[in-house]
């Protein structure tokens, strides 16, 4: 019998700086409605979904980059979400910027969420690989302040088993991480949900700048062939407050396929019929970990942070030749 879990991803278009919450979880139930209307059991939205992609602007008033943040999951505006997932008895995941208090002390995290059926929060993720930088780089008219306002994620890369599968979640930046996926792959993951924010062009670093949308793609395709899993990626996309984000939202097989991929960057709906079970495929053949991996070779992986190449010239371990060339 196969596990058929119908998913569609929910990528979204631009929100601007100042547009309520309101408006955009207008724009998710809408969504939601097309999404189970077209027979799917799970949606998924990107990474910070609630607002603007705040992270591109210096700010020093506490308060102005608090307004940006949740503080408690769900509130009243995204009460609604929450709501039509009972009604609809269909899954979602979606990612914000979450303020908490932990410790002793506000916390700020940037956070995904994945909800059941039955509206209950089965999973929560705090986003790891945290790119950009700290530092005010006012020469630039855009930033990526993901450094300065959220902190390293503090619940690892979880899995949960729901909805007749496992699932886990990354966000953004975890999916050029092969890390990331391994984890995940170890706990059996079946299917990955990742929502991101990725714009077209890094001022200080455009090298690469051509390439954004197949290195977004190539990432997702590895993990998902290398661990056998679905790769649910899903984007904030177009033209956002100057900020240019790629789209190419998409759903990857368990084959490193992409078997469905938007074709706008505004607000898009894509799903597929995800058979977890041809995540069986790989995991008990090519990459049957029980059988294959060598992790006593892999020490390295976390036992050293930054590269460190060899400090000396190689010495010869033979001379193959050596011995030839006399006799000659």
């Amino acid at each position: 019998m196969t596990r058929i879990v119908t998913v569609g991803a929910a990528q979204l278009g631009p929100t601007g700086r100042h547009e309520p919450r309101s408006a955009v979880v207008k724009r998710m139930l809408e969504m939601m409605r097309a999404a189970k209307a077209a027979g799917c059991d799970l949606i998924v939205y990107p990474e910070v979904a609630l607002t603007t992609f705040f992270p591109r602007w210096w700010m020093e008033d506490q308060a102005e980059i608090d307004s940006f943040f949740e503080r408690e999951m769900p509130g009243p505006e995204t009460l609604p979400l929450f709501e039509e997932c009972l009604k609809l008895g269909i899954g979602m995941s979606f990612g914000y910027a979450e303020l908490t208090e932990e410790e002793g002390r506000i916390r700020h995290f940037n956070t995904s969420i994945l909800v059941d059926k039955k509206a209950r929060i089965v999973g929560k993720y705090r986003k790891i690989h945290l790119p950009g930088h700290a530092d005010n780089r006012s020469q630039f008219e855009l930033q990526h302040l993901e450094k300065r306002y959220f902190e390293t994620g503090n619940l690892g890369f979880g899995a949960w088993r729901t909805m007749g599968g496992v699932m886990g979640m990354c966000i953004c930046n975890d999916r050029r991480w092969p890390e990331t996926y391994r984890v995940l792959g170890l706990q059996g993951a079946e299917l990955i949900m990742l929502g991101y924010n990725t714009p077209t062009n890094i001022p200080w670093e455009p090298i690469y700048d051509h390439l954004t949308d197949f290195h977004n793609h190539l990432c997702m395709q590895s993990g998902a062939y290398q661990n056998s899993t679905w790769v649910v990626g899903v984007a904030k996309a177009g033209l956002e407050e100057g900020s240019d984000f790629i789209g190419g939202s998409c759903i990857v097989a368990p084959s490193g396929e992409i078997v469905a991929m938007a074709s706008t960057r505004a607000d898009e709906l894509i799903t597929f019929r995800c058979d977890l079970d041809l995540a069986r495929h790989n995991k008990e053949t090519m990459f049957n970990f029980a059988l294959n991996r060598e992790p006593q070779a892999y020490g390295r992986i976390v036992e050293q942070k930054a590269a460190e190449p060899p400090a000396e010239e190689a010495q010869p371990i033979a001379e193959p030749l050596a011995g030839k060339q006399a006799a000659e």
